[in-house]
């Protein structure tokens, strides 16, 4: 793979297969490519493939894709890590994230891969560093970090270790631009890449405004979700205050800028009040009780799905 785009001779291994596992296979058949899919759990591999049927349904009906059956047909689930490997150029490893399970099936990974194949990890905060520093083959390792779903929100953060290997890099980048995802690739490694300390720099504040009394969950949630969210729909913070001055993003910074730094002066950071938690707990299943959590992560994905279909169709979609 390495220097060329893949094409549908390629076959990826996805192993772990949860959540954002299965999602990565359904980016890759999508596309075309051949894709083997394990995980350790017998009950998960049940699983795969009736989700799969309905997730590409559901694409189906929206119209980004054509064909259901084609998409699975390029599916297939293994019972171990080694059939999954087997003629892999690409590896997309989504296992639990603790550095003690990644270091293992890492090493897993290492010792059954072909020689240049790649290796992404799912991984959303820990370098690859911290988990693959003992492979053998720890220069075809990285960071491919999606938005979950992967199949319905395409940025994958793309986070090289010390040690990787340019052309690893480079074909990563490569595949995902193949097959329809964002690559944001990062010079270097720092926790939380850049996806989730934008995400946590947002969440810090919105606890702290709750935890202090000036609004209530749902207040705060309306105002992502009927007002910034709506612009970070289709364009980033940069472009956003570029647009939001008469002078673009130097006139916006000499107007607001000393207002921003204010307010980050004031916080000291801390982590989220136990007691705090616990009363956006309440607050949430008083909104929706536990059982109805799977039904709506079903309704945020159709949602984002349409969303998808409206990029597409408005030219705004990669």
């Amino acid at each position: 793979m390495t220097g060329a785009l893949p094409t549908t001779s390629h076959v990826v291994a996805i192993v772990g297969a949860g959540l954002v596992g299965s999602g990565w296979a359904l980016v890759f058949a999508r596309a075309g490519l051949r894709v083997q899919v394990f995980d350790p759990v017998a009950e998960v591999r049940a699983r795969i493939l009736p989700w799969a049927r309905e997730s590409a349904a559901s694409l189906a009906e929206a119209g980004l894709i054509d064909d259901v059956d084609a998409v699975l047909g390029q599916l297939s689930v293994c019972d171990t890590l080694e059939a999954a490997l087997d003629g892999a150029t690409y590896v997309q490893e989504s296992v639990f994230e603790r550095v003690e399970v990644k270091s293992e099936i890492c090493r897993a990974i290492d010792a059954a891969m072909a020689p240049n194949a790649i290796v992404g990890s799912s991984s959303s905060g820990i370098p690859a560093s911290r988990f693959t520093e003992h492979c053998t083959r720890r220069g075809r390792f990285l960071i491919a970090h999606p938005v979950n779903p992967p199949h319905l929100a395409p940025v994958v953060e793309l986070v090289p270790a010390p040690w990787t290997d340019a052309d690893a890099l480079a074909g990563a980048r490569e595949l995902m631009h193949a097959v329809g995802q964002v690559p944001v690739t990062l010079t270097r490694e720092i926790d939380g890449f850049i996806l989730n300390r934008l995400q946590g720099a947002l969440l810090n504040e919105a606890w702290a405004l709750y935890d202090e009394g000036y609004a209530g969950l749902a207040d705060i949630d309306a105002t992502i979700a009927h007002g910034l969210g709506l612009r970070w729909a289709f364009m980033g913070p940069f472009e956003t205050i570029d647009l939001n001055a008469p002078g673009g993003i130097v006139d916006y910074a000499a107007r607001l800028g000393g207002m921003y730094h204010a307010m980050a002066a004031s916080r000291t950071p801390r982590p989220w009040p136990e007691e705090t938690i616990r009363r956006a707990g309440e607050e949430r299943r008083a909104a929706l009780p536990e059982a109805e959590l799977a039904a709506r992560r079903a309704w945020r994905d159709r949602a984002l799905t349409g969303l998808a279909a409206f990029k597409k169709a408005s030219g705004l979609a990669p």
